[in-house]
């Protein structure tokens, strides 16, 4: 079963989330809208992993379900993002575990709530 929703910004064909565990946007629908991702998220329980400011400013405010990663690394070639996520990744599920929000920055991981 799904634990995280990956936002239709980030890459599909992205070997670090090929798993059970993960499902992208656009494996539902690509034109949801982000209170559309949030509700689908919500009512599933998943943690929503996204690039976009929208989900980590309406988590501040809102209690899980569902969780928030928000990759602030700012625009990388897709090889040098997945270089550095698959070296972040495993702490950054530690982190998700532990905090409502967790932002991803290239050198360091922060959790909020």
């Amino acid at each position: 079963m799904a634990r995280f929703l990956i936002d239709a910004n980030l890459p599909y064909y992205f070997s670090l989330w090929k798993s059970e565990d993960y499902i992208h946007v656009k494996d539902l629908n690509d034109t949801l809208t982000d209170e559309e991702i949030w509700e689908y998220a919500e009512k599933n329980n998943l943690t929503i992993v996204s690039k976009d400011s929208d989900f980590s400013n309406r988590i501040l405010i809102k209690n899980p379900p569902p969780r928030v990663i928000h990759i602030k690394i700012g625009n990388l070639r897709i090889n040098e993002l997945f270089i550095l996520l698959e070296k972040l990744w495993n702490e950054v599920i530690k982190f998700n575990s532990k905090y409502k929000l967790v932002n991803v920055y290239r050198d360091h991981i922060e959790g909020i709530g």
